[in-house]
């Protein structure tokens, strides 16, 4: 496993229990997942997109982009989960481990139609 492999910078995130905010609760607000105490948020990772297509629904011009991403073994990462790369949000369909080593993780996420959601 090459260290150049990994040149991308993601971050996982989680939704929480309700927060206060200046309006009040805000309930299940989204915040940055740290994989082990002072390893910090942003992982390591390769990022490849797979394919984007456009379509119609509900009337409205909807556009859907597919990736893969590849992070080292991390534990507790769920499908529950989103993915924020380069600026955009990413909704987890799948987490997908190495079945032999335990090695890395495969994380299968898209954008556009759920918005990360």
């Amino acid at each position: 496993m090459s260290a150049g492999k990994y040149r991308h910078r993601i971050r996982l995130q989680e939704k929480g229990h309700a927060t206060s905010g200046p309006l009040g609760p805000i309930p299940g607000a989204w915040a940055d997942w740290e994989p082990e105490a002072g390893q910090g948020a942003d992982i390591p990772a390769q990022v490849v997109p797979l394919s984007g297509r456009d379509f119609i629904a509900a009337g409205e011009k909807q556009s859907e982009v597919t990736a893969r991403i590849e992070i080292r073994w991390l534990p507790g990462v769920k499908d529950t989960m989103r993915v924020l790369f380069d600026g955009e949000l990413y909704a987890i369909a799948a987490v997908l481990p190495d079945p032999t080593a335990r090695k890395h993780l495969t994380l299968m996420v898209s954008k556009g139609v759920t918005d990360g959601q």
